[in-house]
């Protein structure tokens, strides 16, 4: 499939994934991960996409359960991935586009399905009136790099002109202040501020609010819900312009640099010069 008009799309996520612009676009993912690293390494991860980790199955096979969409999860019957019966099933799960899980993961995937459904607010944001997995594609405006999102569900207009978009996380703790600390460390207000942007731009609402749903991956598996502020949003969208215009010189040159090009000088990190100072001055 290529994408060559602007718009909301109901495509496989492993289409949106690989991209379907003719010339490249740039993802919310792909923007935090590009001002995360350099240009270069983030170049060569386009390229070649690392292996999924335990971390991202479970929460791929989470979504996949909560919103009724995604790779089929195959339960592999073993205790580990020692024996080779045990990797022959797991790489054939994946070779057909499958989620592998042990059994433990797989009972574990299903309570944090179950969960979720029972929170009143959580279920009804991640599966009221709507359709699961919409893609969006726009074109930006200062530079004209296409951008897209892929939203985890996308709900219908409320009669007020609202849109409330939620986006699904699974987490060690959905605790307020831990997940302060992951919008920051994965960027997540960068994420609500594109997510935001594409809404508008594609003309589905003007009025869009943006949450997180964020689930705990152990027993008894607690959800919270929060909205990301106007601060944070502010702060991601001018992260995600950084990124945008990075993004399009790169591409505009052909060039995508390294952390350092010629030579810049590295001192000791702050805690160390206090540190040295502290010594030498007392």
């Amino acid at each position: 499939m290529i994408i060559t008009e602007p718009g909301v799309y109901d495509i496989p996520a492993d289409v949106y994934h690989a991209d379907p612009v003719p010339g490249g676009s740039l993802s919310s993912s792909g923007a935090r991960r590009l001002l995360a690293t350099c240009p270069a390494r983030w170049h060569y991860e386009q390229q070649h996409p690392p292996e999924p980790t335990e971390a991202m199955d479970l929460g791929t096979a989470a979504h996949r359960l909560v919103l009724g969409v995604g790779p089929e999860l195959v339960e592999i019957q073993a205790d580990d991935y020692r024996t080779k019966a045990a990797q022959i099933a797991r790489d054939a799960a994946r070779e057909a586009g499958a989620i592998p899980l042990l059994p433990h993961q797989y009972q574990q995937v299903h309570a944090m399905a179950d969960a979720l459904r029972e929170h009143e607010l959580a279920a009804v944001l991640l599966g009221g009136a709507g359709k699961a997995e919409q893609a969006l594609f726009w074109i930006d405006g200062p530079t004209k790099v296409w951008r897209r999102a892929l939203l985890d569900w996308l709900p219908d207009v409320e009669p007020t002109g609202r849109m409330i978009v939620a986006d699904y996380k699974t987490a060690a703790s959905a605790h307020p202040d831990a997940i302060s600390r992951a919008i920051d460390t994965y960027g997540y207000h960068m994420q609500a501020a594109w997510y935001v942007d594409g809404i508008k731009a594609v003309g589905l609402a003007e009025d869009v609010v943006f949450c997180l749903v964020v689930q705990e991956r152990t027993a008894p598996y607690l959800v919270s819900v929060v909205q990301i502020d106007q601060l944070a949003m502010d702060a991601g969208r001018h992260e995600n312009r950084k990124a945008i215009e990075l993004y399009a010189r790169c591409r505009a040159t052909g060039h995508w640099p390294p952390y350092i090009e010629g030579v810049q000088p590295v001192g000791l990190p702050p805690w160390a010069e206090q540190r040295f100072l502290k010594e030498v001055t007392s």
